[in-house]
Parts: C-alpha cells; structure tokens; sequence
C-alpha cells in the first residue's frame, strides 16, 4: 500500500447541479479510509482556495467551506497554487521531508498523462508511483476528453513551467562558492564547487548537488537548475557542459572522437566547450595546458588512482595535442583525506607498495589512505613538474568528509550523497 497519497482536484470541472461539496466529502472519505491503514501523508492539490462558489462564467464549481467540510479536510495538506509544477513540488518536500517514497496518486482519467509527464521531471526512480482514476459519484465530474499522448509541443510547455519555477527558488546555505588555482591562466575558465548556493533541499544533497541518478532523489531538472546557476556564476555555457560518465576506471574521452560508453577522464582543445569531474570524496582533477590551449578533467577515486586514470590523461593530451610534460599543469580538488578513508587491507597493500607514506596504520585490519598523496607520485612518476602540481593551499586539501559546511561526502553522508565538481574550458 501506498505510504502518501496524492489527490488532484487541480482545475476540476464539477456539475453546478450537483451538490458538490456532500457528494466529494463522501468521495475523499471513501479514499481515506481505504488507504488509512499504511499512508502517512494525504494530500489534495488544487489551483486555488477552496472557498469560491461556483462560477457560471467558467462552468467550474470551486467547493465552497463549510463547518462540517472544513472539519474534514483538515486531516488533508491543501496545496494550492496556479502552478502545476511549484504544487508538485511542495508535495515532493513534504514527501521527502518525512522520507516517503511509495505514492498513490488519484487523478481524474483525462489528467493522467499529464500527471505523469510533470511526474516524471520532477522525481526519480528513488518513488514508485501507482495511479488510480478518481471515482466520484452522482455525476459530480463533467465528462472530459482523455489524454492519450503527450505531444512535443506539450511537454515543451511542461518542461518550461517546471524551469520558470525552480529559476524562481531563492538559494540555499549562503551563496555559490568556486573555489579557484592560481596555478591556471585566465585563458581557461576553471574551479571546484562547493555544497552551498543551489536548490537542492535535501539535507545530504543540500545545495548545490550537481549530479543526478536513479539512487537520489534530486531529479535532473533540479541539478540542471544548479547548474546553470553555476554557469551564471563561472562564466561558461550551460549548454556546451559535459561530465565524465564514471565507471572508476581510467577510460578517456577524446572529444572529437567516438564517446566511450564509460569513461573517467576527458580531454578537449574546443573553445567555449566546458568538461567536468565529478567528486564526492573522489578527487576531481583538471589539467590544463596553456602552451597548446588544451584542457582536461579526470575523476579519481580509490581504483581509478591504481588504474592510473591521472597519467591516462596526461598521455591524451600529449599525444592528441602534442602537449609537453613541462607544460600541463595539474590541479587535485577537495577529496577525502587519510583522516577518513580506509580500505581493507588488502587493497590498502597496493598503495603502500606505490609508497609507505600512502598508507597510515598498515598493520590494521583497514589502514587509511592518502589518495592524494598517490596521485602525485604517480604524476610525478610520469613526468610532471612538481611546481605544476597543486594539492595543497586555500581549500583544495581540505578533506570532504570531515567539512560537512563546505563538501558532500559519500564517506559521511552514505548512498544518497551529493557531488560537486572540479570544471575547466578554454575561453571563446
């Protein structure tokens, strides 16, 4: 059973002959009782007050309050609003506010394709929906013609109303903050975001999450929406943005060339075309080469640092673009410190046979790892200047999961962290 259920009487057209309000408290009454056994959230969404009489002018009986009704829908949430898209999202904080996730949602059958188009942008596979087609009694409803598709144009519409609203959503936890090398030209656009100035309201995703995935419940129009804040704020454009697709590997795209299905790395001489690296505890690394105007990013985590995905990288550049070792510069953004991270033992070995000073604690059953560390002997290993490396200094080295204010932390927060980013692009 359903553990919310939603109500849409939005734009309800009823009979004027009809008594509306007896005939529809008998109707909701009926929905309670059914779904009172598990539900823990009802709710009614409307596109205004339930208080008007009924209009003749617009054929539509709005429900008039009274003692006996206004008793009743008190054990209901009202969401009222002249936006589809905002009603539905006050509903989805107040679901995930008390961490629902399975929702039955009772619509008149001529709304349910519409229902589910605004539905499907504004949550993830995280809920599970089952719909059920309002039943009212008494012909109360006015015959109203079903929905079968939803054309482009309509969903067009849809998705329009959706953006307006969340462009319209003030910020949250303090204003968006990019922290920046001074290791990089101006010729590139880079830096690493933090948690703060987005949408994002989740407490673990708050507010700046900028990745989103069938485990979360950000959906994708809520991190598009924080990214194009991001973009406002750093100057590129939202729609030349690309993110590494990560398999924890050490896969590199060459843009330009045929994109791999997964990959942790990406390297382009484009201009105005901005890559990124996602990073929740990973290090996410941009590299950038101001000789032959060439840039890249790389995620790396734990097994992607052994894969040697930095290094793979590095080669992409110099040998698609014919960058020079001596020139690439390499900057590690905010990742999780040897403070917070183990690994088995076994796993651990791998890294103190790189160099003991990876390690802390070996002979424990999960010593801690310094990944950052690893990833600058192997850079260097591979031929990058030590001075071109940064890691350290202002808040690049500041470890993520111990700085709840400032990152996400898959290590701290568990399976629904959120991710910032480390970005560059060569400026038009």
């Amino acid at each position: 059973m359903a553990e919310a259920v939603l109500i849409d009487l939005f734009g309800l057209e009823l009979n004027p002959q009809e008594n509306c309000n007896q005939t529809l408290l008998k109707t909701l009454n009926a929905v309670r009782c059914h779904d009172a056994g598990r539900a823990q959230y009802f709710c009614i969404i409307c596109c205004s007050n339930i208080s008007c009489e009924w209009d003749s002018e617009r054929d539509n009986c709005e429900l008039e309050t009274s003692n006996e009704f206004s008793a009743f829908l008190s054990d209901f949430e009202i969401v009222s609003n002249p936006s589809m898209a905002a009603s539905l999202y006050m509903i989805k904080q107040k679901i995930d506010e008390k961490n629902l996730s399975s929702i039955k949602v009772i619509v008149p059958v001529h709304r349910k394709k519409l229902m589910k188009a605004f539905i499907d942008q504004l949550f993830t596979e995280v809920y599970s929906f089952e719909f059920e087609d309002l039943q009212v009694k008494n012909g109360l409803l006015k015959q109203s013609t079903e929905i079968n598709m939803i054309t482009a144009p309509e969903l067009e519409k849809i998705q329009d109303e959706i953006e307006t609203y969340l462009r319209s959503l003030p910020a949250l936890n303090g204003k968006l903050t990019i922290i920046t090398s001074p290791l990089i030209p101006d010729i590139f656009i880079h830096g690493f975001t933090t948690r703060t100035g987005g949408i994002s309201y989740i407490p673990t995703l708050s507010s700046c999450n900028l990745f989103s995935s069938s485990k979360r419940r950000d959906p994708k129009t809520v991190v598009q929406e924080n990214l194009r804040r991001l973009a406002n704020t750093a100057g590129f454009h939202a729609e030349k943005f690309y993110r590494v697709k990560t398999d924890h590997g050490s896969e590199v795209w060459i843009m330009g060339k045929k994109e791999p299905e997964f990959y942790d790395g990406i390297t382009t001489n484009q201009r105005g075309v901005t890559i990124a690296a996602l990073g929740a505890d990973c290090i996410p690394i941009v590299f950038a080469d101001p000789v032959k105007k060439a840039c890249g990013v790389a995620h790396s985590g734990w097994k992607g640092t052994l894969l040697g995905v930095a290094m793979a990288t590095v080669n992409a550049m110099t040998s698609e673009y014919g960058c020079s070792l001596e020139d690439i510069i390499v900057v590690l953004g905010p990742s999780v410190g040897p403070c917070c991270f183990t690994l088995p033992r076994e796993s651990a070995s791998a890294f103190h046979n790189l160099h003991p000073t990876c390690v802390r604690l070996f002979d424990s059953p999960h010593p801690y790892i310094d990944i950052r560390k690893a990833t600058r002997i192997l850079l260097e290993q591979g031929g990058i200047l030590p001075e071109n490396i940064q890691d350290q200094n202002q808040d690049l080295n500041l470890c993520t999961s111990c700085h709840p204010e400032k990152f996400f932390s898959c290590v701290r927060d568990g399976l629904n962290f959120g991710t910032q980013i480390g970005f560059i692009s060569l400026r038009e």
